[in-house]
């Protein structure tokens, strides 16, 4: 369902901090008589838990038992680089429960024994068969999420739809610094404010710019934002949305099934490659929103299918090979900006796939599967650890200063 596409929580990260605080829960839940708790992150949970508040969202949980976490950051557990163990002990100090579990991107955990998922909600897994069901039946992308899922599904879609927008008006209503060692302000104040004396293009670039930066301040400030497909990029959709909503205004009505159809790209790239920038680097979280939002932009645009998924299509694959190494293990420098220029990208995406015909050689599955296969291959320094890249760099000019 793309229920788990579009997961509302606290910031500042969903694999970071929605999965690990859920995880908690469940173990807690199964372990009433502990009398104190070790926890143990491995991997990109222990490389960038500090900064993405993992230790804080684990100890609102578990920390009215004394609770001790050990950070392993260069021990990577087979199933993903989000491992976590967690240890109950009772009186004696001796361990009687453990659980290990994965942090998968989105807010989602895997575990050898959590409930079996529930049956699949949708009966075709690629663009392809998807947009061929379409065509042959004369219906929309939209239409096909409707289809499949549950009668409440555009009730929670409104949900979704008024905490973007809610995240925006904080965002924008705030300023100062954000928390954490590189005391970064906030500009979707200023940026809004300024862009209120440009002329009418300048304008709208620079709205959709500060629509972006206020949920993604909102986000790395642990705000309540959207997963879209992740905090760590869920500026992007809300800021184009936003945009086109305000200035055609749009009735919510075709809002929602914008974002249905944006839920059905990234629920196409998080089951046939993954959102998981500790995975796949940035490429899985903002490439994911870039291809989502330009899709919702192309169908409000009343583009075609084809071109719809081009868009898509567009959206991801000029963000292949995009890293994930954010300063200080803050999800702010680069992510912050990266959502501002993905959602201007996103649009771009939309008018340049809707000049075409919507025909395009490389298709949206492809692009998904090439986008795995490159994260795969980047080396692990570069998928959410901090320890190359802008963050490696950052640290070097701080030493010679």
């Amino acid at each position: 369902t793309i229920r788990k596409i579009f997961n509302i929580g606290h910031g500042p990260s969903s694999s970071h901090t929605m999965g690990p605080q859920r995880a908690a829960e469940i173990f807690k839940s199964r372990s009433n008589n502990a009398v104190q708790y070790i926890v143990t992150l491995y991997g990109s949970l222990a490389a960038t838990g500090r900064g993405h508040l993992t230790d804080k969202a684990i100890l609102e949980v578990l920390g009215d038992k004394p609770t001790e976490i050990i950070w392993q950051p260069e021990v990577f557990l087979p199933t993903h680089p989000n491992g976590m163990k967690f240890s109950a002990l009772n009186a004696d100090k001796q361990e009687y429960l453990s659980w290990e579990v994965y942090s998968v991107g989105g807010g989602e955990l895997v575990a050898a024994d959590l409930t079996a998922p529930e049956q699949d909600v949708y009966r075709l897994n690629s663009m392809d068969k998807i947009r061929d069901w379409c065509l042959s039946s004369g219906k929309t992308f939209w239409e096909y999420i409707a289809c499949c899922e549950d009668s409440e599904i555009c009730d929670y879609l409104a949900q979704v739809w008024e905490a973007m927008q809610n995240a925006i008006k904080r965002g924008l209503d705030t300023d100062g610094s954000l928390p954490g060692p590189l005391a970064l302000q906030r500009k979707a104040y200023s940026y809004f404010t300024k862009a209120q004396h440009y002329q009418e293009e300048l304008k709208h670039r620079t709205e959709i710019y500060a629509y972006a930066l206020a949920v993604a301040e909102e986000n790395a400030a642990g705000g309540i934002v959207v997963t879209a497909p992740t905090c760590g990029s869920s500026g992007v959709l809300p800021a184009v949305l936003f945009h086109l909503a305000k200035n055609q205004k749009l009735p919510q009505g075709k809002i929602l099934r914008a974002l249905a159809t944006a839920g059905l790209v990234g629920n196409l790239i998080k089951h046939n490659a993954s959102i998981s920038g500790a995975e796949v680097g940035c490429q899985g979280e903002i490439g994911s929103a870039c291809a989502m939002a330009a899709a919702a932009v192309s169908q409000l645009s009343g583009q075609t299918l084809t071109q719809i998924e081009y868009a898509a299509e567009i959206g991801l694959e000029h963000n292949l090979g995009l890293t994930c190494d954010p300063v200080c293990g803050l999800v702010q420098i680069p992510c912050i900006e990266r959502n501002a220029f993905a959602a201007m990208r996103a649009l771009d995406a939309s008018l340049y796939a809707g000049l075409s015909d919507g025909q395009h050689i490389v298709s949206l599955d492809n692009a998904i599967r090439v986008m795995y296969e490159t994260g795969r291959d980047l080396s692990q320094h570069y998928k959410e650890t901090s320890i190359a890249g802008l963050a490696a760099n950052f640290k070097r000019n701080k030493k010679t200063k």
